[in-house]
């Protein structure tokens, strides 16, 4: 049986950049025009190896630049003016997009709103600690300070 070395994720077959025994006519008829295998020669194999190996250490500087960012975040303390009666009570709310664009002014990090765990708007003036996902299982916990604004 032929070698295949997969270009993409297959549901049956397995995982992009492994090697796989499949019969000659998938290969040749199914596998090669779809792009989704090469067959496996020793130069593919090679070459699929160091991609491989560059997409594994590409991930792991990713995770590392998160984990950086999440550390910087961690100390940081943001404070956030917002206008707010006698009572403490604010004028409107402070949101989700309001505390990553206070991130990003701060820190010059770019954080997306859905990333911001936030079970409702914070309403009152009041410290809080708010968790940010920097990346997938990265976790900071922000400290976010809602001042009256003068």
């Amino acid at each position: 049986m032929p070698q295949a070395i997969l270009l993409q994720d297959h549901e049956q077959l397995g995982s992009r950049g492994t090697v796989v025994d499949v019969s000659k006519g998938y290969l040749r008829n199914y596998l090669i025009p779809r792009k989704l295998a090469e067959p496996a020669t020793k130069g593919a194999v090679a070459a699929a190896q160091k991609r491989q190996e560059a997409s594994d250490r590409a991930a792991a500087q990713a995770t590392q630049r998160a984990q950086d960012a999440a550390a910087v975040l961690s100390r940081t303390v943001l404070t956030i003016p917002h206008q707010a009666g006698d009572d403490g009570r604010l004028f409107g709310s402070v949101t989700a997009q309001d505390i990553a664009d206070a991130i990003k002014d701060a820190r010059g990090i770019e954080i997306d709103r859905r990333k911001v765990n936030l079970e409702e708007p914070i309403r009152t003036v009041g410290t809080r600690m708010v968790e940010v996902e920097v990346e997938d299982g990265v976790i900071a916990t922000i400290k976010t300070m809602v001042v009256e604004q003068k």
